[in-house]
């Protein structure tokens, strides 16, 4: 025989019974329920998805909803733990993806994404755009100012003394709100949150308006030097974000009305949203 040809027969024959010893193929995997992230079962699915894979913005610099820990580099928080739940009552397979703010609400509207998570609030001029899943939480927004700070106690004060300057990050419904109380002249909004926090520690702003769950993750190591004041300035609901007509909302609204029902939202929150939750900005990988 050809020596050519004789190794060539050889590998052949290696590759056959490589192949027979290899895991699965994909579809065979997600047939059997093997599929790497998959979570759930088809038995016990409230809707069977069937280890399909949902990417899933997020922002990663966002307490408590998501975040990088600086310590060991590993991702958490409230919309992690939320759609790992949420995967495990519908079979499905969870792909979270960094997105930055800014393009997250478009990037969905555009198909890049199935969804987003990322705290985001449930607006008119935004469901033109995406489609909301149910609201999973009542947010309040408030003003995060330095610790001791006097010259005003509410946003009506704030309004009023023409002096002072307010942050917020842009493109948010923090940046909407802010824009019905003052004239844009008188907002710096930030790319994200952090920057926002550190120009209002740094006095380069006056006060920051932001969701009261998050301005809580600045206070931790920061207790000294800020605080939270006056009443609640809005109150939102949050929800998840679809490209319009996708064929998720229906099933996750499921999953979310059934970790409602049972409790497991309620305690999602209570980890999050309590006093038990210690992870501050200090603690997380912010650019």
């Amino acid at each position: 025989m050809n020596r050519n040809r004789f190794y060539v027969l050889l590998m052949v024959v290696l590759a056959l019974v490589l192949a027979s010893c290899s895991p699965a193929a994909p579809a065979e995997a997600a047939a059997n329920g093997e599929v790497e992230g998959c979570l759930g079962t088809a038995e016990d699915a409230l809707v069977d998805l069937e280890c399909r894979e949902i990417t899933i913005a997020v922002e990663n610099a966002y307490l408590p909803f998501n975040y990088i820990s600086s310590e060991t580099g590993e991702p958490g928080g409230w919309d992690y733990d939320a759609w790992n739940e949420i995967c495990t009552r519908l079979h499905c397979k969870p792909v979270y993806t960094e997105v930055a703010w800014e393009a997250m609400i478009q990037a969905v509207s555009d198909g890049q994404y199935d969804v987003a998570a990322d705290g985001i609030t449930i607006t008119d001029d935004r469901a033109e755009i995406v489609d909301f899943s149910v609201g999973y939480i009542n947010i309040v927004q408030r003003l995060l100012v330095r610790a001791g700070e006097t010259r005003f106690a509410s946003i009506e004060d704030f309004v009023v003394d023409t002096s002072l300057m307010l942050g917020t990050q842009a493109s948010t419904t923090n940046y909407e709100t802010a824009l019905t109380y003052l004239p844009s002249e008188r907002i710096q909004a930030f790319e994200q949150f952090p920057f926002a926090v550190q120009a209002l520690i740094a006095g380069d702003v006056d006060a920051v308006i932001i969701d009261e769950v998050v301005g809580m993750g600045y206070l931790g190591e920061n207790k000294e030097a800020l605080e939270l004041i006056g009443p609640n300035i809005s109150s939102d609901q949050l929800g998840f974000i679809y490209p319009k007509g996708s064929d998720l909302r229906e099933p996750v609204d499921q999953a979310l009305k059934s970790m409602m029902e049972d409790g497991f939202l309620n305690e999602l929150n209570v980890k999050y949203f309590g006093p038990d939750f210690t992870i501050t900005y200090d603690d997380i990988v912010t650019e």
